[in-house]
This record gives C-alpha cells, structure tokens and sequence, in this order.
C-alpha cells in the first residue's frame, strides 16, 4: 500500500513505466523523499510536481531547499536528479566517493532498487532538501 498519496493522476502516470525495475527503484526513492522532509521541522512542506515531465520535489513555503526530480535516464534506469549549478552532487563526492555512477553533477544512476541505500541516498535527499538553509547558515 502506498504510504503518500501522489498529489494528482498526471503524477501517478509519470510512475506508470513499462520497465517495473525503474517503477520499484523511483517509488522507492520518492517515499524516501517524503519520509526525510517530514522528519524534518524544519522542512516539512514538500511539494510534488512536474517538471519537465518528471517527479519533481520542492519545498515551497519554508524554501528550505533545491528541487530533486526523479526520472528515467539515457545512462541508467532511473535515477535521482538534483540542481546541476549547486555543490550537492561534489558534496555527495566528498562525503561518499566511488560509491555511485553519476552523470557529471546533475544524477545519481540506478540499476536495480537494490542499488538504493537508505544511508547515503537518504543523506543526499536530505542535503538537497535543506540546501538553502544550509547557505544561510554558512553565509553568517
């Protein structure tokens, strides 16, 4: 059973994939999305929409963070997308290098959901979400 409803049948759709490996991996990445913003106080406002016909999330009443979108790359079967212009993906390096494939500074590339790990993943999700408080506070 789905544990967050999807905020409209354009976005249930966007799910609707004929490679059921792309679906478990992007759903799964999607609950984890909404489980770290609702974690956070500070965040828990997320907004689910499209973009660029993809999944997108955002924080639009605390602007707490960066969009992450969720999509079906060239390259891989799915995968997590965050703003190429920020420091998230050389972040991500730094704090877990040679774990992932990713294209340049804009994805991490999935295979398999089994290739989803809730610590890592989990950490960069969570980064992205808090991006722009992360700013502020380094900006002081």
């Amino acid at each position: 059973m789905m544990r967050y409803p999807f905020a409209n049948v354009q976005l249930q759709a966007a799910f609707d994939l004929p490679d059921p490996a792309a679906r478990e991996g992007l759903l799964q990445l999607r609950e984890m999305i909404f489980d770290t913003a609702l974690a956070r106080p500070d965040i828990s406002d997320i907004e689910e929409s499209l973009r660029w016909g993809q999944p997108a999330y955002l924080t639009p009443k605390t602007k707490a963070g960066t969009t992450i979108r969720l999509g079906v790359p060239k390259t891989a079967r799915f995968a997590l997308f965050v703003h190429c212009q920020s420091r998230l993906i050389p972040e991500y390096l730094a704090a877990y290098p040679m774990w992932d494939r990713l294209d340049g500074t804009r994805a991490v590339l999935f295979d398999h959901a089994a290739e989803i790990d809730p610590l890592r993943h989990g950490w960069l999700i969570e980064q992205a979400l808090t991006y722009r408080l992360r700013k502020k506070t380094a900006a002081k």
